[in-house]
């Protein structure tokens, strides 16, 4: 009998470790301008005379192309080709900065900020899924995610210092002029380091009914909780927003389970194993984007630290998320079950949120935030670094991108919701503080201002005390719906999470063009 031809064996990508490089500053680049940009605002917003009623344009405009455009960006990446998606992202964001960075009037702002979403929403899908592709060893991949992971959930934080440290000492107009060199850098690298393996493209055509229905409906979506932020709950418009949503989306699933090439296969969201990331990482997103928040306004309104300190105040969550991520994720994640590592990293994070809801006016950086914020970030490093890896668990390399596109959309939905939601419960609770001490706040001098802070106080840890219930919510999804065993434990299906179309491997392993 003539002897089978043997199938090729997947060969490692030798510049991988190089490539991963340029991919973590572009993810850096990208999650550091979510947050980096809300300290210049107030300087900018004084320069170019844009009014109170559209500053929140100046954020709003960068989450509306970013949220929306994820799914269409992620699936453009299948079809590209990764590393042609990713440089066209980089360039394309660099010059979105430069327009944001010279702008001369509100116009050119808002259109700066749109632009930089858009290139944004192709950039981010593609970075992650180069890795899913590029890295196939369980535990070179566990690192990989490792650093990754770390990024992504501390990116904001560094975007805090750095955004204090320019609008300080520099100007507003840095904070955008910052990412070029960033851009370039990671550009350049990874034209000239990135190889993709071969056949992970999607050569199927465009859906571009999807296309329309998901970006529509994402921005939707997330327009309707920003609105809510400002406008209310109640308000016409953002009610109308919810419900335009909610139909667009529907039609959307309705068109992807009836079309022959979908942009996103309902096997990539369905899945239980990569449901339960969505699922969960969106929920943990919600927690930590209204952290963020209270604590940038409780640090600088009311203990009073300039932009700078309140920057370095948070790098004790940065380190905590570090070390999380690559100490304990990394080392734990070839060894123990996703879920493992998922759920207690979501437990531990809700243990330092519920410390932070004793916060009061007179609260000691040192001996309640401090602590607080360290169990914060290893909890969330902990979780973040499986989740990334498990976001392309046992997809086919021409989903890859689509699948990537998932979890960043759920972060950014995530974040949307979080910061109105959590924003409305805290302004909430301290108008009733204020109503219930109307007395002495109307009695004006140093009592007043104290009440005032403490109302501020009080709403911040009535809205964390949902954070921490919306943590534990995280844990119990991850530890149920996240069924898989640790990587390379017994074969493609672990513990029975992927059946059909999936169960092609517990990660793809494609093969590298020489």
């Amino acid at each position: 009998m003539p002897k089978t031809a043997a199938a090729p064996v997947p060969v490692a990508d030798p510049s991988r470790w190089k490539a991963l490089v340029f991919i973590a500053l572009a993810q850096l680049m990208v999650v550091l301008d979510a947050t980096i940009v809300n300290i210049a605002l107030p300087s900018a917003q004084t320069d170019l005379g844009i009014s109170d009623g559209n500053r929140q344009w100046v954020i709003t405009a960068y989450a509306l192309a970013f949220g929306g455009l994820l799914l269409f960006g992620g699936r453009i990446a299948d079809k590209w080709g990764r590393k042609n998606a990713f440089v066209v992202g980089l360039i394309g964001f660099a010059l979105a900065s430069a327009l944001g960075g010279a702008a001369n009037g509100e116009a050119m702002m808002l259109g700066a900020r749109a632009l930089q979403g858009a290139f944004g929403a192709l950039l981010a899908p593609a970075a992650l899924s180069l890795l899913a592709v590029m890295f196939t060893d369980a535990k070179e991949r566990a690192k990989a995610f490792g650093i990754y992971g770390a990024i992504a959930g501390g990116g904001g934080a560094v975007g805090l210092i750095l955004g204090g440290f320019l609008t300080e000492y520099l100007n507003w107009r840095w904070t955008f002029f910052v990412n070029i060199p960033f851009a370039i850098v990671a550009a350049v690298g990874a034209w000239l380091i990135i190889r993709e393996p071969v056949g992970g493209r999607n050569r199927a055509p465009l859906d571009i009914p999807g296309v329309i229905l998901s970006t529509l409906g994402l921005v939707a979506l997330v327009y309707g909780f920003t609105r809510a932020e400002s406008a209310g709950w109640s308000d016409q418009v953002t009610v109308a927003m919810f419900i335009g949503s909610a139909l667009l989306l529907a039609a959307f699933v309705f068109v992807e389970s009836k079309v022959k090439s979908p942009l996103l296969p309902l096997r990539v969201l369905l899945e239980r194993n990569r449901g339960g990331v969505y699922l969960s990482l969106g929920l943990a997103v919600i927690a930590m984007f209204g952290l963020f928040l209270f604590l940038t306004y409780y640090l600088q309104v009311v203990k009073g630290f300039s932009p700078v300190k309140t920057g370095f105040a948070f790098l004790p969550m940065i380190a905590g998320m570090i070390t999380g991520s690559t100490q304990i994720g990394a080392r734990l994640m070839t060894r123990v079950a996703p879920r493992l590592l998922m759920g207690p990293g979501f437990l531990l994070a809700a243990t330092g949120m519920l410390m932070l809801t004793q916060l009061e006016v007179g609260s000691s950086y040192l001996a309640l935030i401090l602590p607080a914020q360290l169990l914060l970030g290893l909890g969330m490093g902990t979780a973040f670094m499986p989740a990334m890896s498990m976001a392309t668990h046992g997809v086919q390399p021409a989903d890859a991108g689509v699948a990537s596109a998932m979890v960043n959309t759920s972060q950014q939905v995530g974040g949307a919701i979080g910061t109105a939601l959590l924003n409305t419960i805290a302004a909430s609770a301290t108008t009733a503080y204020l109503t219930d001490h109307a007395a002495q706040a109307a009695a004006g001098g140093p009592a007043a201002k104290l009440i005032q802070a403490q109302a501020m106080v009080e709403g911040y840890s009535s809205a964390i005390w949902w954070a921490v219930g919306i943590l534990v919510a995280s844990a119990a999804i991850a530890l149920t719906l996240i069924t898989t065993g640790r990587p390379g434990a017994g074969g493609p299906v672990a513990s029975g999470g992927m059946k059909g179309a999936d169960a092609d491997a517990e990660f793809p392993v494609p093969v590298i063009a020489h």
